[in-house]
């Protein structure tokens, strides 16, 4: 693990810097291959106390840039996974789960866990079928979100799964493993006639570099 994710802990400065460092060392090449990050754990009661929208806004744009990394990241959860730990999962591009894993929106009496958590489950899964997990803080389990595609793996010893990956994506360079990333995240938003010159220039790009080569 490259670092590990406790939901438990309070979204604090230190969680941020946390992350940041995470990126600051993938973006060096100091994480050649693939970024793992173990996350679980929930929020506790009274996770609301000490919050603000500044600190919230900067957890944003940290998990941001996780987001955007020119490495493939995979989160690697167990137990139950809420808060900043489901936030960070949302954000990677791979997701390995062991059997009792389960994916919790944590909310209390008055508050749902804040950013864009539910912005991501919705766009990854569609609105209707996060409904009672958003609305009513009901448990996604390992088996439900493989089914949703929230994990793509499940596996009691997530070892074997991680090295296949390392060994898909040992040949993507970073800039081209971006490039696609992004494409993805623009169709599902983006009308083909608009969505069309991205990807008319990602091929210009990718032939170019076949006829230098």
């Amino acid at each position: 693990m490259a670092v590990r994710i406790d939901g438990g802990t309070p979204l604090s400065a230190a969680l941020i810097e946390n992350v940041r460092t995470l990126c600051d060392r993938a973006e060096d090449g100091d994480l050649p291959g693939l970024v793992v990050i173990g996350v679980g754990g929930v929020p506790a009661d009274g996770w609301t106390r000490g919050l603000s929208v500044d600190i919230v806004s900067k957890w944003e744009r940290v998990l941001r840039r996780l987001e955007r990394l020119n490495v493939p990241t995979v989160a690697v959860a167990s137990g139950d996974c809420g808060g900043p730990a489901a936030d960070v999962m949302l954000a990677t591009d791979f997701r390995i789960a062991t059997p009792d894993t389960r994916l919790i929106v944590s909310v209390d009496q008055e508050a749902t866990w804040p950013g864009m958590s539910l912005y991501r489950l919705a766009r990854q899964v569609g609105p209707d079928r996060i409904r009672q997990a958003a609305l009513l803080g009901v448990p996604i389990d390992a088996t439900e979100a493989r089914q949703l595609g929230l994990i793509d793996e499940v596996a009691a010893d997530p070892a074997p799964a991680l090295a296949a990956l390392a060994e898909r994506a040992s040949g993507i360079a970073g800039k081209e493993l971006a490039i696609r990333r992004q494409l993805i995240f623009d169709a599902s938003r983006t009308a083909f006639e608009d969505a069309l010159g991205a990807h008319l220039a990602a091929c210009d790009r990718a032939l170019r570099r076949v006829t230098t080569s």
